[in-house]
């Protein structure tokens, strides 16, 4: 099927294109052009714009921000993002790392969209046309864009030194889809002890979701084997896992806790 293509110098025209329906936006067309292959009759066409806003990858005083065009490989080989490559480099391989966008990782459904789940754990906020959300509101109501415009860019507060943890699980190394993702970012005292954490989890609902109990559990924790039991416990707790060709919901939930060990003792 053939689709026009219409190119937008800003991101409030192509925000507006997008809400009279029937097009998609067109990053890098990892999610929306497999979907017209796939048989998606419902889109009319395909947007796109080249502002710059978009595009840029800006560090500074501690406070990250990532347009939404950005690939997982710039994301990748930006040196002052070295804290996040793992999460990049775990989307896809270098094909589609080379294509797949920041904005558009937001949109992936389960078992893709390992990079928003560390987005989900670094509390990101999203940044949208028509205002900004935290990524947890965003993760919640993404299928509506009457809300919110399209993405121009996530931000973030650098988290503390070796305070963010990510692990994805795979079949296929080492670009398989996941069986299941996490990450976390965790801050402990002068003792070890946890001051907080917040956790997310990918594939164990259709979108990336916090891990609330195992957070509550892990407060004033410290790290060690004995520590994390309960926290370990907890963690399956309010999932819905997804069953797929790459793993059942049982096996994700009989794996979960034990990946989440090895998060948290790595």
């Amino acid at each position: 099927m053939s689709l026009a293509l219409t190119t937008f110098a800003s991101a409030k025209e192509v925000s507006a294109a997008l809400k009279q329906g029937g097009a998609r936006y067109l990053g890098g067309g990892t999610l929306v052009v497999r979907a017209v292959n796939e048989g998606d009759i419902a889109t009319t066409g395909y947007v796109r714009t080249t502002d710059p806003v978009m595009s840029g990858i800006d560090v500074s005083d501690g406070w990250v921000r990532i347009g939404a065009s950005v690939t997982m490989a710039a994301v990748a080989r930006c040196k002052d993002l070295a804290m996040i490559s793992r999460a990049a480099k775990a989307v896809g391989g270098p094909a589609i790392r080379n294509m797949a966008t920041v904005g558009g990782n937001l949109f992936a459904a389960a078992p893709y969209g390992d990079f928003a789940v560390a987005l989900l754990a670094l509390d990101a906020t999203v940044h949208c046309s028509d205002g900004d959300m935290d990524v947890d509101a965003f993760l919640a109501s993404r299928d509506d864009l009457t809300e919110r415009g399209i993405v121009i860019a996530v931000s973030f507060t650098i988290p503390a030194e070796d305070s963010f943890r990510f692990l994805k699980v795979s079949r296929v190394k080492p670009k398989g889809v996941s069986v299941l993702s996490l990450a976390a970012v965790i801050e402990t005292d002068a003792n070890g002890t946890v001051k907080s954490a917040r956790i997310a989890l990918g594939c164990m609902a259709d979108r990336p979701m916090r891990a609330i109990s195992a957070e509550k559990a892990l407060s004033g924790a410290k790290l060690t084997k004995d520590g994390i039991a309960e926290a370990i416990g907890v963690i399956g707790a309010g999932t819905d896992p997804m069953t797929d060709a790459i793993g059942s919901a049982w096996y994700r939930g009989e794996v979960l806790p034990v990946h989440f060990g090895r998060l948290l003792l790595d």
